[in-house]
């Protein structure tokens, strides 16, 4: 008896690791330095990471500005991550400096980087497709997850190759933008969302032609979760610096409750099973020329897109979720 009861025991134990998850493989797109939001999107990836719930393979900016890279590098070395390789676009959308990218230029009083990194600008950088294209040839097929959170740029131009389109074919997951609105209604128009509207191009070939299952989190579930201002005054004071709450001031003077468009996205795309959101039922999203975005349900549930949907109760749990993601400390 006692030997079948540790036979059981070790069959259990076995099927316990088995059923862990294992992180998922992550491809963070991002316009870094147009809104204090995708930096709490990076840090909720690298808080979760910690956990072991991804690796965060590239980073990749749409914003084409040599600070964005330099902060980037800055924000990854903060959370004990120097080494991830980070590319950025070339004849971007938005070559306007960024109102919280400067800290990659702040330093102490002895002269040193506040925020140390050894990416000095954009120039310095990979092209972001190329990083792109080299980080998927290195994976299993069907591990990765990418996560758009800016622009459609680098994306859409990988969809200019047959042989990118194939590579994404077979390595891509699932592809989760922030980019649309799909429940809102601002008087007789929706409502023309800005990721979409700085490159619409882009994003009416990327939503024609992109071959991985996409899942869109719309203007409106942002809008509906937003991130508290007391937490930015009271809930960082464990270290002098932290370049969260200092970002958030220099993007708007406090107080403001920030929408919390771009940690949806991640928060669905690596935890996609804890119902913080509803799916809409499957079809394809349209992008017109005038940047609205238009969901056409499937016949018979065919089609590769859906959109997050979320209730008042939903909200709430999201908001508390970010929150609690980017409040915690570095290590």
């Amino acid at each position: 008896m006692k030997l079948i009861s540790a036979t059981a025991a070790l069959l259990v134990l076995g099927l316990a690791a088995s059923l862990q998850a294992a992180p998922t493989a992550l491809i963070f797109d991002t316009d870094m330095g147009n809104d204090v939001d995708d930096l709490m999107a990076l840090a909720m990836i690298h808080n979760l990471q910690k956990r072991g719930a991804c690796e965060l393979l590239a980073v990749t900016l749409t914003k084409d500005h040599p600070q964005a890279a330099a902060f980037v590098d800055a924000v990854n070395t903060f959370y004990g991550r120097p080494d991830i390789p980070v590319g950025v676009v070339r004849n971007g959308a938005a070559r306007e400096a960024g109102k919280f990218n400067l800290l990659a230029e702040a330093r102490d009083e002895k002269g040193a980087w506040r925020y140390p990194h050894d990416l000095n600008d954009g120039s310095e950088a990979k092209e972001a497709t190329a990083l792109i294209r080299e980080t998927l040839k290195a994976r299993p097929d069907h591990s990765v997850v990418i996560v758009q959170v800016g622009f459609f740029t680098n994306l859409a131009r990988l969809l200019d190759q047959p042989a990118d389109v194939e590579l994404l074919r077979r390595k891509v997951k699932l592809l989760c933008l922030m980019a649309g609105a799909f429940q809102t209604v601002e008087g007789d128009n929706r409502h023309l969302e800005y990721n979409v509207k700085l490159d619409v191009p882009a994003a009416q070939k990327l939503a024609k032609l992109w071959p991985s299952p996409v899942v869109w989190s719309g203007y409106e579930i942002g809008m509906a979760a937003k991130f508290p201002h007391q937490v930015i005054e009271r809930d960082f004071s464990y270290l002098e610096h932290h370049p969260l709450p200092e970002a958030y001031k220099l993007y708007q003077p406090p107080p403001h409750d920030r929408p919390t468009w771009d940690p949806t996205a991640v928060l669905y795309a690596l935890l996609p099973d804890r119902g913080y959101f509803n799916l809409s039922p499957p079809g394809q999203v349209v992008v017109e020329d005038s940047a609205a975005t238009w969901f056409k349900p499937g016949k018979k549930g065919q089609g590769s897109h859906r959109y997050l949907m979320m209730s008042g109760t939903q909200a709430a749990r999201v908001r508390e979720a970010i929150v609690q993601l980017c409040v915690e400390p570095p290590r």
